[in-house]
């Protein structure tokens, strides 16, 4: 279990040095950039990838598209964390777990069950509770784009990985590995071009938040996929531990360290939340 607890704790970290950027004037596409290079140079030390193995027969098309997906995406999480916070986006990010479940059957046509089902239709309804806001309140609507892609942006990540997982020419590692480092060239072009046209200047603290950022994105990657090796036999209890671990752990530093606000029907939203991925890992054992 202590791989699970590392993999919640680097997770966790990630949403709150996030939330903290704004505080210290971080640029996020900086940090960012930086952090894929030290997420793949770690990755390098520890999963050694035979980049050799890597020929044009590779999923490339996948690769690419999360190379462009990968950096995109941590923008618009940023982006939610600092107008939405902590709570909300972690939601939005581990309910985002529906859309390759619907993409299983849909596209891999695995089988459903009632259980699935159910916690796809509580997810939902979990999903419209988190975010509904007072009448009074402030952050308008256009904020709640923000979570919706998170939402959509990492469904679809998780679908393209489960994808390269297929592929059984290379690798996992490999792979993962490769996606890093075109993620790491699409970001260093984007900073390049904001460079140039003056959007931002380069300054050392990006640096250095970018290479914390890329440790504990590493991290959390690391200690997941050392907590399904431990827990070989046990891949649901994995997969409800992270998930309902990160919803929990986020909701209490949201609301305490943070001061994040959230109405009764919020709080009724991430309930239903743990709820819907608790069926869902019920449906995994129901399968099996």
């Amino acid at each position: 279990m202590i791989y699970i607890v590392l993999s919640i704790f680097c997770s966790v970290t990630v949403a709150i040095l996030l939330k903290l950027a704004k505080r210290y004037q971080i640029s996020i596409i900086q940090a960012v950039t930086v952090n894929y290079l030290a997420a793949l140079t770690l990755c390098f030390l520890f999963f050694k990838p035979d980049i050799k193995m890597v020929s044009h027969d590779a999923p490339w098309p996948i690769y690419i598209t999360l190379a462009v997906l990968l950096p995109s995406i941590f923008l618009f999480l940023a982006a939610s964390v600092k107008n939405l916070g902590i709570v909300k986006t972690d939601i939005a990010q581990r309910l985002s777990l529906s859309i390759p479940i619907l993409a299983a059957y849909f596209i891999f046509k695995e089988d459903f069950n009632n259980f699935k089902i159910i916690g796809l239709a509580i997810g939902f309804v979990a999903i419209v509770l988190t975010f509904l806001r007072k009448s009074g309140q402030k952050d308008g609507k256009g904020n709640l784009f923000y979570p919706i892609m998170v939402f959509v942006g990492f469904g679809v990540i998780d679908v393209l990985f489960k994808q390269i997982a297929l592929y059984k020419e290379l690798p996992y590692t490999t792979s993962l590995f490769t996606v890093f480092c075109l993620s790491f060239v699409v970001s260093l072009l984007i900073v390049i071009a904001m460079v140039i046209s003056g959007k931002i200047k380069l300054q050392l603290v990006n640096v250095v938040c970018g290479l914390i950022l890329g440790f504990f994105n590493f991290g959390n990657i690391l200690f997941y996929m050392k907590a399904h090796k431990a827990l070989a036999e046990n891949p649901s209890t994995v997969f409800a531990a992270m998930n309902l671990g990160v919803i929990i752990t986020g909701t209490l530093i949201g609301v305490i360290a943070f001061k994040e606000k959230l109405s009764k029907l919020n709080y009724a939203g991430i309930v239903l939340a743990i709820v819907a991925v608790i069926f869902i890992t019920l449906s995994q054992n129901a399968v099996r």
